[in-house]
């Protein structure tokens, strides 16, 4: 079964032989473990690492927190959200709360941000429903989801008590360090284990992601299988004309080196929006360092058309995109014709939406071409958990070969702690006193 495919036809880029050569050598070096940020490889052969235990634990848990809540606040940040979010968005209705019943839970975010209207719009959203929560972080102390967590904990422990919250909480965390890990053996919380060779922006196939998913009712071994047949399709024995990631990361690469600095990630389906966000992440923190790196953004066509199209047509020419369509939807809604037709849209009468959706597509794209824009594609023959699967771990290869392609270690993330440093500072946080006063004499 085919899950994906990739077209670089419209893209104007011809790779050497020499190109085709140094992404295989990349994708050789992320399965050897002799390249840069070796101790985060663990995402390279994860989806076939999971056992039938592993799932089994996950899905049992999962279930324990379906019959427990109807609510469960899922509380992390960056890629401890990002994944799973997108990959809920993508299987779910988006209208499902408006339904009078609901088959899964409701799966809401926190942690994501620090904001004080969010975090007291979500508690006053929750006062009529049963709750649980996931808290998912290495250390326990990175500000945002902390501050949640310390937040839904002590409204938990209020509503049922200590005995009965330990049953409400789950910790997926470090497996042996940090404040977190801590108070999970403290309090007797059931945890999950963040692998150490995981970093987050790569880790929506460890528990990470795949508790939540069970939770909102996503069919995860599906999700998996999916991931695990690109797994095999991108090994580094593939050579590159039959390697999809290969092929994506020597494309942008290519397109790079030409002076197209900014790669928009777009998809005409609206439940692929979140995709984007994860994908921004992913290659955003893995490429974007030393001076280097494509600076990725996102749309959501054909809505953007209405904004962002002016520009992708007639701005300056650094950008490429990289559009994700869909072979088939999953359900039919026609055009019917008007006796008035007062709107002139007669002429589609007996059309399919998804019909006029891919014109739209094809005739954005040769007008993006036509004024200087490449244009990849990656084609899924639907939205389901398999194809969905497929494509995060197809973007996870094609970001390792990318970063190794460009000469940078795409496992760090150093320019992250600057922020942090001058947020503690102000926040006159024990320890960072010579910081604290340094940086208000400068405001």
């Amino acid at each position: 079964m085919e899950i994906l495919k990739l077209s670089t036809a419209k893209s104007g880029v011809e790779i050497t032989t020499e190109q085709k050569t140094i992404a295989e050598q990349a994708n050789r070096l992320l399965h050897s473990g002799l390249g840069a940020g070796n101790d985060f490889l663990g995402w390279v052969n994860l989806p076939s690492s999971i056992d039938a235990e592993q799932m089994a634990a996950i899905k049992a848990c999962a279930a324990t927190l379906r019959a427990k809540a109807d609510v469960v606040i899922c509380i992390g940040i960056g890629g401890s959200y990002l994944g799973a979010k997108a990959v809920l968005d993508a299987m779910s209705n988006p209208f499902e709360l408006l339904h009078t019943e609901h088959k899964n839970p409701v799966v809401l975010f926190a942690g994501q941000n620090i904001s004080e209207d969010y975090t007291a719009e979500l508690l006053e959203a929750v006062k009529g429903h049963s709750i649980a929560t996931i808290v998912i972080s290495k250390s326990g102390t990175t500000t945002e989801p902390a501050i949640a967590f310390r937040i839904i904990k002590e409204e938990i422990e209020r509503r049922y008590g200590k005995e009965e919250a330990r049953e409400r909480i789950v910790a997926i965390t470090d497996q042996a360090r940090g404040a977190l890990k801590t108070l999970a053996t403290q309090e007797g919380y059931t945890t999950f284990v963040i692998p150490d060779n995981v970093g987050g922006r790569f880790s929506v196939l460890t528990p990470v992601g795949l508790l939540p998913l069970a939770v909102g009712g996503v069919d995860i071994e599906a999700l998996v299988a999916g991931a695990v047949e690109m797994e095999k399709a991108t090994a580094d024995d593939v050579p590159f004309d039959s390697n999809l990631a290969a092929q994506y990361a020597a494309t942008r690469y290519v397109l790079y080196s030409e002076g197209k600095k900014i790669e928009i990630l777009g998809s005409y389906e609206p439940k692929l929006q979140n995709i984007g966000e994860w994908w921004k992440q992913l290659y955003g923190e893995s490429e974007g360092k030393e001076g280097k790196g494509i600076f990725p953004a996102s749309v959501t066509l054909t809505a953007d058309l209405h904004s962002m199209g002016q520009y992708i047509q007639e701005g300056e020419r650094t950008l490429f995109e990289t559009i994700i369509s869909v072979a088939k939807p999953a359900h039919e809604v026609k055009v019917e014709a008007d006796e008035a037709n007062l709107d002139g849209l007669n002429f589609l009468a007996g059309k399919r939406l998804h019909e006029i959706n891919k014109m739209a597509e094809l005739g954005v794209q040769l007008a993006h071409i036509d004024g200087g824009v490449p244009n990849l594609l990656i084609e899924l023959p639907s939205i389901n958990e398999a194809s969905i699967g497929a494509l995060l771990y197809f973007f996870e290869k094609a970001c390792g070969i990318s970063g190794y392609m460009l000469g940078v270690n795409p496992f760090n993330q150093p320019g992250v702690e600057a922020y942090k440093k001058n947020m503690f500072a102000l926040l006159d946080k024990p320890g960072y006193e010579e910081e604290s006063k340094a940086i208000k004499a400068r405001l």
